[in-house]
């Protein structure tokens, strides 16, 4: 496989951009809402006016960008396709590589408050011993990596993208691998594709399901959460639903409006987050604006939905006689879109480690880091 040599990269985006944005906030068409509605029908539009006004007068965009690279960002193209990653180096006397991979609607700004203590786990409190080689790649088609331009950019192909990124790139023959998310799913292919290089693997959501011929006798536990799992798609994947069939006629609205692309996103942060329905329970306007800005600034909110498609057309799913070897931890947080049992995911993974974690939800390294990062560690601690 073909690849660049890596080169380093600084996020800095043109003032014309900014400038562009703000115009665009200023004159927003508001929709109507039914009164007293909340967010039963979608974003709330009190909410939405209050973090659009907020963007428009208050929001920093060149402090955050100040505070993203603070990290070592690069970027390689690797058969064509051009990659951004984070590479931050551990500070111990061996440190692991780690490859942690996002999902949508999110970015690789998720991980902004993990890299420290994985990275540098002495000056976070923590064992030097602990300390990992952070990798953080945008998925293809996401933030700074370059959208994807054919068909069929599924997992597996990205998957096929990343070993490289880690093997053949960055010169690691031994590592682990971390996600949720579609990240998850990543994380579970990097595993069961290439289990002479991933020692083990870490979820917060389990990414992929048995066969279903290795669904026979399920426990009540499963059966609960199978029924459980109904009730949340007639109820929650509208979203699927437009971007796995076309997802082209959506971004023509999201890639044009910056708060029709805010309240795409904003409403999923507060649907999966364990805040009660209080957003900045969980998160800061900041936060919430900033992993919006990254598919603002860099229009790739289009080439994003685009993997629902693909996965959607082109699935990967486990054969008959398949499962993923290699050891997998889970860190199950309660309000996580889909926490099937322990004995569910044994039926796909080799489960050496399972935690049910006591807060959080499906941006766990941005609600809760500090539970995330103790668990990587633990899990890892075994197999260095």
């Amino acid at each position: 496989m073909s690849h660049s040599a890596p080169e380093a990269f600084t996020v800095n985006v043109p003032d014309v951009v900014l400038t562009d944005l703000r115009e665009r906030l200023e004159r927003i068409r508001w929709p109507g809402e039914v009164p007293d509605s909340d967010w039963d029908y979608g974003a709330n539009l009190a909410y939405m006016k209050e973090l659009v006004d907020y963007w428009r007068t208050r929001y920093d965009w060149r402090a955050q960008e100040r505070h993203i690279n603070k990290w070592q960002h690069f970027r390689v193209t690797i058969d064509g396709q051009r990659i951004h990653y984070i590479h931050e180096r551990g500070k111990g006397p061996k440190p692991l590589p780690l490859i942690i991979t996002h999902g949508w609607p999110g970015s690789f700004y998720e991980f902004m408050e993990i890299i420290g203590p994985l990275s540098d786990p002495a000056a976070h409190g923590g064992n030097p011993a602990d300390a990992f080689d952070v990798v953080i790649p945008s998925l293809p088609g996401y933030g700074f990596s370059d959208p994807t331009l054919e068909r069929q950019v599924n997992i597996s192909r990205i998957a096929d993208w990343f070993a490289p990124l880690m093997t053949e790139v960055l010169g690691y023959k031994r590592y682990g691998a971390q996600g949720g998310d579609w990240g998850s799913m990543v994380t579970s292919r990097l595993g069961f594709a290439y289990p002479q290089n991933v020692i083990g693997i870490h979820l917060n959501m389990v990414g992929i399901a048995p066969h279903p011929a290795n669904r026979q006798n399920l426990s009540a536990a499963e059966q609960a959460w199978m029924k459980e799992m109904e009730g949340w798609r007639q109820a929650e994947t509208g979203y699927q639903g437009i971007q796995g069939t076309k997802p082209q006629t959506l971004g023509y609205g999201l890639n044009d409006s910056p708060a029709g692309l805010c309240a795409w996103i904003t409403e999923k942060f507060r649907t999966w987050s364990d805040c009660d329905g209080d957003l900045e329970r969980s998160y800061t306007k900041d936060q919430l604006l900033t992993n919006v800005m990254i598919y603002w600034i860099t229009q790739t909110i289009n080439s994003s939905t685009r993997l629902y498609y693909e996965e959607r057309h082109h699935p990967w799913r486990l054969g008959k006689d398949e499962k993923v070897s290699v050891p997998t931890a889970v860190a199950s947080f309660p309000k996580e879109l889909a926490r099937p049992p322990r004995e569910w995911a044994e039926r796909a993974y080799n489960v050496r480690r399972w935690t049910q974690m006591p807060a959080g939800g499906h941006f766990a390294a941005m609600e809760k880091p500090q539970l995330l990062v103790e668990d990587i560690r633990a899990f890892f601690r075994e197999l260095r």
